[in-house]
């Protein structure tokens, strides 16, 4: 009987993750747009992109470095709050957000530079604060990129494998997500489950890209 825990855990930790994501993608954004210095917008563009062209298990070791019990922040959180970061259900969150956040951050990006600059010249001529010209012209006409952003963003994390193995591990029923039951699956030699797994992530996948064509078509449509 195929064991529902990693979908629920893969579920919860995806649906975390693409709040935390959704929001620090956007904020992010916003500031790199705001940024009219060429070279500082370069090199922050490339940190902030770096973890989505590295490979994950690198990225993971970072993370594991930082959240680890003899990281900086693992053992500040260890010592003050007896809490232990690493190897719980809280690191497949963090390894979700750490690699999913590049491609909130450039849709997000993307949808802003292609919203014309007059209208948010125009919001200010009205005398619109700048928090109220991103909600109601940035982020109105920006929309549609960044759905897209963020549907992608949550699949990524759905689907997040090499951090969260470093970070979290491969604990059942508390980090064991979608694909490390694959994996575990695999290597049990239990491939009927294994199957099991790789379908529900391939029906969830495909919805996500489904959604996120319609909006992109919907806007065309608009656009004509």
């Amino acid at each position: 009987m195929m064991d529902w825990s990693p979908i629920l855990i893969s579920m919860k930790t995806a649906s975390l993750s693409i709040f935390i994501t959704f929001f620090l993608g956007l904020i992010v954004a916003w500031g790199i747009v705001k940024i009219k210095n060429d070279t500082t917008k370069i090199v922050l563009d490339g940190i902030f992109t770096l973890p989505i062209v590295l490979p994950p298990t690198v990225v993971g070791f970072f993370l594991l470095y930082i959240f680890g019990v003899r990281g900086p922040i693992g053992k500040f959180f260890i010592d003050f709050f007896t809490v232990k970061i690493a190897f719980s259900w809280p690191a497949t969150v963090i390894a979700a957000v750490v690699m999913s956040f590049p491609l909130m951050y450039r849709s997000a990006r993307g949808a802003f530079e292609q919203v014309d600059s007059n209208l948010l010249d125009a919001g200010r001529t009205l005398g619109m604060s700048e928090w109220k010209i991103f909600w109601k012209v940035l982020f109105a006409n920006a929309l549609p990129g960044i759905i897209s952003g963020g549907i992608l963003a949550y699949a990524r994390g759905l689907g997040e494998f090499g951090a969260t193995a470093m970070l979290a591990g491969n604990i059942a029923g508390e980090t064991r997500t979608l694909p490390m039951a694959v994996y575990s699956e695999v290597a049990a030699g239990n491939m009927g489950d294994a199957f099991n797994y790789v379908i529900v992530i391939v029906i969830i996948s495909f919805i996500a890209i489904f959604i996120m064509d319609f909006v992109s078509i919907r806007k065309e449509k608009q656009w004509k």
